[in-house]
């Protein structure tokens, strides 16, 4: 719009300036007219006195000369503003077609305009901003009403629905009354004015919004293909009794006429009489307990199979109960097998006694009757082999398929977390923390199940050397004082620099375990964590003021799936396995694990282990725990994973936090996108199972060879294994274990491009 109006010349002066000229020429030439005048009647009365006649023309001539220059001088100042007067004229000519080209210019912007003065009062709008208040019926502000006026009766009249405030310098974003979206842009004049444009970004929001929602769509594909691959029935049924989620095995097994399940109640899939038996069940999880019970039900094809349900309720954050989940599994074959132990059993009893009772005269029958109960003894002992083995097989497998099942677990936890760092409207960030918080305990669930198959598959090998315990406490102690806190309980620490023997990792998972159980069950007080001397030896000790444990349950607690939860104590979405992870490792690593409790005082659990001497060795690259901060603007990241999901979640969650993100799949998809060797780079973040039996650490390696100056590299992997942690930290490269933390992961970040900068 500045390009319409005309730019004025500086060499030429003004109207006001040629009007003063003009007053100063007349003046001049008034008294002109009046020294000529003067000299005429001197020279006319100074002849009666008879000077010479030489001089007196000579006079006469000079005056005449005068006479005709300032004659000349006027008529030339004459000129001068006949021509100012005309360029005035087409000046005013000028500047009322500038103003008329203004006004279309404004009239056809696509956008509500409004001109305000320097005293903030309304000037000039278009019909696009008048056709706002049309649409409710209300008549636009006329010229002079000022800024005040304007909004206040925007928001009698109904015009504004919502309003949400942003802090950059866009402005704020208005939903009008007629469901359109408009952002508002102020712009200052140079004289102290405002000009305010209304943008139309209606289809920019439903785009945005479309996005969400196939983020979130995204998501629960992922959450639905992991639970349908796993043997078992899964559902979640709500606080009406309706199922709101199911896996295929569970519809399939329940499908009666072909309908969808979701949205049916209980009462309509099961038969009355079932229901009815499970009924009590239903009140018990409702009432907040977790609930394990056998029923025999019948398939769809008639056929009888035993079920082992459980009821796990689901607590909102007032802790009141929304629902349940519902895990069912076919124990058909080994209650088969218990049924036909218990029937040998039985005759081979029968058979005994029968035999007893005939002793003397059947003493051959009784020698075969020996010889078949050995032999029933010996497919027993087969029986329990090989159900032994079949157990064992498992929990293998499942160790073994830990990295398929994180992976689409850690795209979803990428997808949330970018998704929880954009603005939108409460009710879809409502959506996406419930989202993130069920991820979390599918996470939390899914990782301690993994664990303890791990443990007992023996995939995991104690990495057992020398360190001091004054880091790992520290940090331990720092990463539970804010849990605490917002338990309303007080954690105090004692610090200890004692070096010891042990594996790091496994340790401080003991720790944490114990620690967590302390704040679970401790409504009030306080928890002490600290160290003891005993001999050669250190107690690590986790001290706590809650309820207490019975004598006759001390070692009950540490059985798999076994909690000890006080009487009127809320109910927690754990599965029992923290001890029994705590024990498992404590076998592993050798250590003694002791619990003493008082009930209604507290208890200790302590972990036994021995001192050691630390050794000589170069150091180990590590990324400290830094705070997030500022400084990731322009970070440049090439993110290297087979899966194309976790590329596109890493992608939003890093450009997120302002970097430049370059994802691809393996290193010829890299090569394709830039030049490896004189690309800059500050992290080269790679997973380390790939496609085509690459590894990340291969394929990293071979980039930096290719570069003058080898960038940094993140590995993030879900193999936990010694051999693989060693040979990245003698790579000197920083390792990640899967599913990635966003808190862990930016922490990291921060510092690498700190460093380098």
């Amino acid at each position: 719009m500045a390009s319409l109006l005309p730019v004025p010349d500086p060499t030429q002066p003004s109207a006001g300036e040629l009007q003063q000229r003009i007053d100063a020429l007349e003046a001049e030439n008034l008294r002109l007219r009046r020294i000529r005048d003067a000299l005429i009647v001197r020279v006319e009365s100074g002849v009666a006195h008879k000077p010479e006649p030489y001089a007196a023309f000579e006079h006469s001539v000079i005056l005449a000369e005068q006479v005709r220059e300032r004659t000349d001088a006027l008529n030339h100042a004459m000129e001068e503003l006949k021509a100012s007067h005309t360029a005035v004229d087409r000046a005013r000519e000028e500047a009322e077609t500038t103003r008329q080209r203004l006004s279309d210019a404004i009239e056809s912007i696509a956008d509500g305009f409004v001109l305000f003065d320097r005293h903030h009062r309304l000037i000039q709008s278009n019909s696009r901003f008048c056709s706002y208040w049309r649409d409710v019926g209300a008549v636009a502000p006329e010229p002079g009403t000022s800024v005040q006026e304007v909004k206040a009766r925007a928001e009698a009249c109904g015009l504004i629905l919502e309003e949400h405030h942003h802090d950059d310098p866009e402005g704020s974003v208005f939903l009008l009354a007629n469901h359109r979206w408009v952002q508002v842009t102020e712009r200052a004049t140079r004289e102290g004015g405002l000009v305010v444009l209304y943008s139309d970004i209606t289809d920019v929001k439903n785009s945005e919004m479309m996005r969400r929602i196939k983020a979130l769509e995204e998501s629960e594909r992922w959450i639905r293909v992991v639970t349908d691959h796993v043997p078992a029935l899964i559902a979640y049924v709500g606080a009406d009794m309706t199922v709101q989620f199911c896996n295929k095995v569970y519809e399939a097994w329940y499908d009666r006429d072909g309908a969808p399940l979701l949205g049916q109640r209980l009462d309509q899939i099961h038969s009355p009489e079932f229901y009815q038996r499970l009924l009590p069940q239903i009140l018990e999880v409702m009432d907040g307990h977790n609930v394990t019970f056998e029923l025999e039900e019948t398939g769809r094809g008639g056929e009888v199979r035993y079920m082992l349900r459980s009821y796990v309720p689901n607590l909102d954050e007032f802790g009141d109960i929304v629902g349940f989940f519902v895990l069912i599994r076919d124990i058909t074959d080994r209650r088969k097998t218990a049924l036909a132990l218990e029937q040998a059993y039985d005759d081979l009893e029968r058979r005994v006694k029968e035999r007893t009772a005939a002793l003397t005269g059947l003493n051959h029958k009784l020698r075969q009757e020996i010889s078949e109960r050995a032999a029933v003894e010996a497919r027993l002992r087969d029986a329990k082999l090989e159900a032994e083995r079949a157990n064992m097989s498992k929990t293998k497998f499942l160790a073994a398929v830990s990295h398929d099942l994180l992976q689409p677990l850690n795209a979803a936890r990428l997808f949330t977390s970018a998704l929880l760092e954009q603005s939108f409207g409460p009710k879809a960030e409502g959506l996406v923390r419930s989202v993130s918080t069920s991820l979390d305990d599918v996470e939390n669930l899914l990782g301690t199940l993994v664990d303890i198959s791990k443990l007992d598959a023996g995939v995991i090998k104690p990495d057992v050397m020398a360190f001091d315990l004054r880091d790992l406490l520290n940090n331990i102690a720092r990463e539970f004082r804010q849990m605490a806190q917002a338990e309303g309980l007080r954690l105090d620490f004692v610090p200890c620099s004692a070096v010891v023997e042990s594996d790091s990792q496994l340790l401080a998972r003991i720790l944490r375990n114990f620690l967590t159980n302390a704040i679970r069950y401790t409504r009030s007080g306080r928890i002490l964590l600290g160290c003891r001397r005993e001999g050669e030896d250190i107690w690590l000790q986790v001290w706590d003021t809650g309820p207490g444990i019975p004598e006759d349950k001390l070692t009950e607690i540490f059985q798999e799936f076994k909690r000890i939860r006080p009487s009127g104590a809320p109910a927690d979405k754990g599965l029992g396995l923290g001890l029994a992870i705590v024990d498992k490792i404590a076998r592993m690593l050798g250590h003694e694990v002791r619990v003493s409790s008082v009930e209604g005082k507290g208890s200790v659990f302590s972990v036994r282990v021995p001192l050691g001497r630390l050794q000589p060795s170069r150091p180990v690259v590590t990324a400290p725990l830094a705070l997030p901060g500022d400084g990731l603007d322009g970070a440049r990241v090439w993110v290297i994973d087979n899966d194309r999901a976790i590329c596109q979640g890493m992608q939003t969650l890093l450009e997120g936090w302002s970097c430049q993100v370059v994802t691809a799949v393996s290193l010829t998809d890299l090569e394709r996108q830039l030049v490896i060797e004189t690309s800059p780079v500050d992290l080269i973040l790679a997973d380390y199972h790939l496609d085509n039996d690459e590894n990340g650490v291969d394929v990293v390696d071979a980039i930096n060879r290719r570069r003058r100056t080898p960038a940094p590299v993140l590995m993030i992997t879900a193999n936990y294994s010694n051999e693989l942690k060693q040979q990245i930290r003698d790579l000197g490269f920083l390792l990640m274990n899967k599913p990635v933390k966003p808190l862990k992961l930016r922490s990291v970040l921060h510092h690498v491009v700190h460093n380098r900068r």
